[in-house]
Formats: structure tokens, C-alpha cells, sequence
């Protein structure tokens, strides 16, 4: 199939942001990924990242930039955005505790909504907020479905084993003490694309002296409820 739209630079330009959908890239990686020449690869997508349609990782690596899901959202596609609201709110009533949503970006995880706790001890993670992919619930159930090479890769510096993993596919969430911020905890599950990817994490989080050593006993069903109410969302949406 022909995928060529006459128009050089663009189609150029659409092979690198296709390149990168797969993850980060080193300026090696895109050469290979897309088949351009290394002058050509690096001008596009310097270029791309001045446009912020490409940014890059804390190791210097070409990632997606922010832009893309600035544009769909204007778009009016971001259609799990749209009902993430009232899920996160009713999610936060239920459990006591301050709720987010998030999608993997790279080598972190972007706060992409929220709904916090009024008062009390919290755990305020505010939207747009980057956290690592290496400690916390939400970043195993982000990382727990994906192919195993990149797996491994984000296995080489997490705070959580390939043993912990599989034991979030086994029960469908994830639960964390501590690992990211000292005397916080959380519990994630994921949210599932129409074709069955995995797109995001809804989770809880708050002090462990609220949310226990166990905070998935506490918690599990209903982040699970809210995980899958917006994945039946998307289901719905698709048909």
C-alpha cells in the first residue's frame, strides 16, 4: 500500500511521529525506524520538537511531544478525558481519597485528571504533573501489559520485580507502599482501549496511615469499578 501523500516533507515528518509511537527513540533509532538519512532525521525532528509535536525524555531521548494530545483533545476525540470527570469525582467519594488519571508519555506518566480530597491529609498529584515510570501503582499497571522488550527495559531501574507484574495481570491492579514518596500509598488499575490496550491508569492514593500496608484490600474494587466504567465508556463510544 502506497502511504505516500505527494507532499515529501510531510510524509517525512509522519514517519518519525510513527517511529516514536512505539516508544522513545535515540537519533540512531529514528534512522533505523524510519529508513531516513541521519541529517534528515535529525532536521525533522528538531523541528517537530520546536512545534512540541516531539520532546524529549530525561535521557535525551526523542519521545511524542504534548502537543498531540493538546490537538486531540481540541479536536474533541480525547473522548476518555471527557468522561474521566465524574468517574474520578464519584471514585474520590467513595474510597476518601484523592483520585487521578494517567497515560504513559515516554519514560513517565503524565496526571492527565484528577479529583482531590477537600481536606484532610492528601496526596495532591495536580493534572499535568510527570511522575516516574519506575516506582508507584499506576506505573505498574502501565507497564505490566506491555511487550516484553520494553518491559524489561523499564524493569532495569523500577522499584517494583517482573514477579510484581505478573501478579498485577493475574489480579487486574496494582497496589504500592511507599515506593514513590515515603508514607504514601496507591492502588491503580488499568483502562482499556476498544481493541483491548492498555491507555491508562485510574487510581487512589493518600497517606498509608489511612490507606493501611494493604491499601488494595481497602481499595481494589472500586478503583477496578472506575477502571472498567471508562473503558466501557470508550467500548460504547466505538460502536
Amino acid at each position: 500500500m502506497d502511504n505516500s501523500s505527494g507532499v515529501g516533507v510531510l510524509d517525512k515528518a509522519a514517519l518519525v511521529l510513527t517511529a516514536l509511537e512505539s516508544g522513545p527513540a535515540t537519533l540512531a533509532g529514528l534512522v533505523a525506524g524510519t529508513g531516513l538519512a541521519r541529517p534528515t532525521a535529525h532536521r525533522l525532528a528538531t523541528a517537530l520538537e520546536h512545534h512540541r509535536l516531539v520532546g524529549r525524555d530525561m535521557q535525551g531521548r526523542f519521545v511524542l511531544g504534548p502537543r498531540l494530545g493538546e490537538l486531540s483533545a481540541a479536536a474533541g476525540e480525547d473522548r476518555l478525558l471527557a468522561a474521566a470527570g465524574p468517574v474520578l469525582a464519584r471514585l474520590r467519594d467513595i474510597t476518601g481519597e484523592s483520585a487521578q488519571l494517567f497515560r504513559r508519555q515516554g519514560d513517565v506518566r503524565v496526571c492527565v485528571a484528577a479529583a482531590e480530597r477537600p481536606t484532610g491529609l492528601r496526596d495532591t498529584v495536580p493534572v499535568g504533573s510527570q511522575l516516574t515510570m519506575n516506582a508507584g501503582s499506576a506505573a505498574q499497571v502501565l507497564l505490566a501489559w506491555e511487550d516484553p522488550e520494553r518491559m524489561n527495559r523499564g524493569l532495569q531501574q523500577a522499584a517494583f520485580s517482573a514477579a510484581a507484574l505478573a501478579g498485577v495481570r493475574r489480579r487486574g491492579w496494582a497496589q504500592s507502599v511507599g515506593e514513590r514518596e515515603p508514607g504514601i500509598g496507591s492502588v491503580s488499575a488499568c483502562v482499556r482501549s476498544p481493541s483491548g490496550k492498555v491507555v491508562a491508569a485510574v487510581s487512589v492514593s493518600g497517606p498509608l496511615e489511612r490507606l493501611s500496608r494493604q491499601p488494595g484490600r481497602m481499595h481494589a474494587p472500586a478503583v477496578v469499578a472506575a477502571a472498567e466504567r471508562l473503558s466501557q465508556g470508550l467500548r460504547r463510544q466505538a460502536e
